[in-house]
């Protein structure tokens, strides 16, 4: 495998936190401690163009598919809905005085998950709060949905993973996943796996549909692992470290395919923070040293 470093995108003042893909293919958005939103063209890196300024660091940001709405959740103070394309807050909720550490969509549901272990379900058309899940007294940090077996999971700074059902919402399950933090979590794509990391470097894949049982524990980086992403033709796994690096792993095997660092690809300089897969060949990067990259893979 080939990687090479092809844009660098700079602007934001402070360490990016996260990244989420555009209205269209050729565009993306990302935002971080200074609390600027910016959306960015994959074919212009010089023209990042502000979209909302919120008063506090932003660790979640995601597009509700079904308005192109975008949700940032503003630490200490919830939810601001912007337009993107008016570029305007169209609506808020005051969710929490928690910091928001993700965001994550099903159907006409928004899954949040709090520092102060809640995870709030709302009803994303009418803005209205549904349900308060609190199942720890540590930070929820991550949320997964599996639409096949109708759960949810998440991944806890108690070092545990807790599934849920995704109609009831009541608790099925309590995995203790990890030796510290879990950082990140996500299904494969033909969710037969679970794969969950944090801050004890370990990537590790449960079996779903034998009761979670534990298929593979990986001593995946030297430090933190921020967050794991598939690409979009499920081949590849990538994951983002606190020891600022990006692994490129094969999504089958979980054979190491590719260390994306500093030495070898002038890679980040610093943690790692977020990743977006923009095509199965392209891959972004976001990092405490205030800067996106964007990698190209090819064999």
């Amino acid at each position: 495998m080939i990687v090479e470093k092809i844009d660098t995108f700079g602007g934001h003042r402070e360490p990016v936190y996260t990244l989420e893909h555009g209205l269209s293919t050729d565009q993306f958005f990302s935002t971080g401690g200074d609390g600027q939103v910016v959306r960015w063209r994959l074919d212009r890196p010089d023209l990042g163009e502000l979209i909302a300024m919120v008063p506090a660091s932003v660790y979640a940001l995601a597009l509700y598919p079904a308005n192109g709405l975008l949700w940032v959740g503003q630490n200490y103070e919830g939810i601001h809905v912007i337009d993107p394309a008016q570029k305007k807050e169209v609506a808020s909720l005051k969710l929490t005085s928690a910091a928001i550490f993700d965001i994550k969509f099903y159907k006409n549901e928004a899954f949040v998950a709090l520092s102060d272990g809640v995870v709030v379900i709302v009803d994303a058309d009418q803005l209205v709060i549904r349900k308060h899940l609190k199942a720890s007294d540590q930070s929820a940090r991550s949320i997964a949905i599996n639409p096949v077996e109708r759960e949810f999971a998440v991944g806890y700074s108690d070092n545990v993973v807790r599934i849920f059902d995704l109609v009831t919402h009541t608790l099925k399950q309590v995995i203790p996943a990890h030796t510290n933090s879990v950082f990140t979590i996500g299904y494969s794509p033909d969710f037969r796996y679970l794969l969950t990391a944090g801050r004890d470097a370990h990537l590790k894949l449960w079996e779903v549909e034998k009761n979670y049982a534990l298929q593979h524990d990986i001593v995946a980086h030297m430090f933190a692992i921020n967050h794991l992403a598939f690409s979009p033709d499920a081949r590849l796994l990538a994951t983002a470290s606190m020891d600022k690096s990006i692994k490129i792993w094969d999504a089958e095997t979980y054979r190491l395919l590719k260390v994306v660092d500093r030495a070898r690809h002038a890679g980040h300089g610093t943690s790692v923070n977020k990743l977006l897969w923009t095509d199965v060949n392209q891959l972004l990067a976001a990092s405490d040293d205030r800067t996106i990259s964007v990698w190209k893979l090819s064999y």
